[in-house]
């Protein structure tokens, strides 16, 4: 099983640790691609800081970043479950899974990164800020450049079993299951109900996936299909409703009335 999350668009920089090394990151077959997103994203820092507050969506009274981005070949790296934040990397609570769910998380769970295409929790990388959706001078749309590289990573990650898709919209463009991966993908919607009414709530179905990874880490479930996944989930506490199977994967709506 592997299990793909999106990530924060906070992050803790780390304040001291030793600098990015990409050849030590998961998925090497990925490393051409990850070069160029770095190479790109530098230069746009270190060129021309104002320009770069503009092409990446960076608010005037946080110019910081655009420096982070700068040095990012230099900057301190630590494990990418302590650089990202938010309310999923909240609720999973990475630091106090037990010995048995951190073992299966480092070979069960990938961020998809806009920067690093995927990554694995105990990869070391530094901070930065590239949302998903930018479009970056000499290399163009982030989303477009993951599409023509991360297919392999992924393949190569997932294996032969069951892809389960937690990513929003905008990593979710990185790349589309097909055909015999899509059979065995199954993407999870987190519907808030109230009064007979269901709503997709931001907050809920970022804390709610959380909570999902963490609990199928530490009961130590291994499905295999997305119908298995759904009777997992059942058993785990969680009201479940699948969909048939379409050529992009079997929908999983996990229906919650409180967070």
């Amino acid at each position: 099983m592997l299990i793909l999350l999106p990530p924060s668009e906070g992050k803790t920089a780390p304040r001291r640790g030793a600098p990015l090394d990409l050849g030590s990151l998961s998925l090497p077959v990925l490393t051409p691609a990850r070069a160029e997103v770095i190479d790109a994203l530098v230069e746009l820092c270190a060129a021309d800081p104002v320009k770069a507050v503009d092409v990446l969506g960076i608010p005037k009274t946080q110019p910081e970043l655009v420096d982070l981005n700068a040095a990012l070949r230099e900057a301190p790296t630590a494990r990418a479950d302590r650089i990202y934040t938010g309310v999923v990397y909240d609720a999973l609570d990475p630091a106090t899974l037990s010995t048995a769910a951190k073992r299966r998380a480092a070979g069960r769970v990938m961020v998809t990164s806009s920067v690093f295409g995927l990554v694995g929790l105990g990869d070391r990388i530094p901070a930065y800020r590239l949302s998903g959706d930018t479009t970056l001078p000499g290399l163009g749309g982030v989303q477009a450049h993951w599409r023509r590289h991360l297919g392999p990573g992924v393949v190569e990650a997932l294996g032969r079993g069951l892809l389960v898709d937690l990513r929003s919209g905008t990593y979710a463009a990185f790349w589309r299951p097909e055909g015999e991966i899509a059979a065995r993908t199954a993407t999870v919607r987190v519907l808030h109900e109230v009064d007979g009414r269901r709503t997709v709530v931001s907050h809920f179905n970022k804390a709610t996936k959380g909570r999902i990874v963490r609990a199928l880490l530490e009961a130590g479930a291994a499905p295999r299909t997305p119908a298995a996944l759904a009777e997992a989930l059942r058993d785990l506490g969680w009201a479940v409703e699948q969909g048939d199977p379409t050529a992009k994967g079997t929908q999983l709506d996990v229906v919650v009335s409180e967070l």
